[in-house]
């Protein structure tokens, strides 16, 4: 039975098949067409598919491909599986756009970005209190420099000292390292940083290093592509309390306690109404 037409852009997640999202899933299951990138998306990931579906690999396929895929099928529930989050690095809008201007219907199934695999692989939360409360996921501006704004150089988001994800960057280290360091960048060489390539991946790998030495640390991994750098103070030591649990932080569902624990006390119910 073929499922209702519609084009699903479907979020992969960062790699391993279980962290698919149940949607995600379902929508691989009842796909006639499914388009997905070898080079980014385990084949593993296909195992959610239906033993009928087309399979296209677009890792050899321009956009102008893709979109013929999708025009030649206008009867068919295709999926287009993108690595990690469609909405970061996905190359999502310009095939969004395709579909409005041809009244095709479409729609986005959010995945776990590799952000959120490389943190966990990692073990560490990202927005620390007192140290920092953002993450900026950005990139260093290379072949595609043309589509950088200038206002959004690694070295503009380094001078505010944040947690910075750096995507698709690994292929210049040394390039890099210098724009991290660079005046006036509130980084400094003992600043820690965390090299995580093919996060959940079976092969995946975590370096563990500082900024001054963030291009050795790439180049040891032997990485160019699927490797995310993480910077930053939160990535070591230990944190100030969060205001959210503490016992003298009130809010709209605790009290503030002058005892200090609300251990033991029952859960305020709502009474159900006949």
């Amino acid at each position: 039975m073929t499922a209702t037409p519609l084009i699903s852009f479907v979020g992969a997640g960062p790699g391993a098949p279980d962290l698919i999202t149940l949607r995600g899933a379902a929508r691989l299951a009842a796909a006639d067409v499914v388009v997905w990138a070898s080079s980014l998306v385990p084949a593993d990931l296909l195992s959610h598919a239906g033993n009928g579906a087309v399979v296209f690999d677009s890792a050899t396929m321009t956009l102008e491909d893709v979109l013929a895929v999708y025009e030649a099928n206008p009867d068919a529930a295709i999926v287009r599986l993108h690595s990690g989050d469609p909405s970061l690095y996905g190359a999502i809008q310009e095939q969004i756009d395709w579909c409005l201007a041809h009244e095709r219907s479409f729609e986005i199934v959010p995945g776990v970005s590799s952000l959120a695999a490389a943190a966990a692989a990692v073990g560490r939360e990202l927005t620390i209190p007192t140290v920092t409360q953002s993450v900026v996921v950005t990139r260093l501006a290379n072949r595609t420099s043309a589509s950088m704004p200038e206002r959004e150089s690694i070295g503009a988001f380094a001078a505010t000292g944040c947690t910075l994800a750096v995507f698709l960057s690994a292929a210049r280290p040394d390039a890099l390292q210098a724009a991290l360091l660079e005046a006036p960048s509130a980084y400094g060489p003992d600043t820690p940083a965390v090299v995580v390539v093919r996060a959940s991946w079976p092969d995946e790998q975590v370096v563990a290093t500082t900024v001054s030495q963030l291009a050795d640390a790439l180049r040891s991994t032997g990485a160019t592509t699927t490797a995310l750098v993480l910077v930053g103070d939160a990535l070591t030591g230990t944190a100030a309390r969060s205001h959210l649990y503490s016992p003298d932080f009130a809010h709209g569902h605790r009290r503030r306690s002058l005892s200090g624990s609300t251990a033991g006390r029952p859960a305020r119910r709502r009474a159900r109404r006949g």
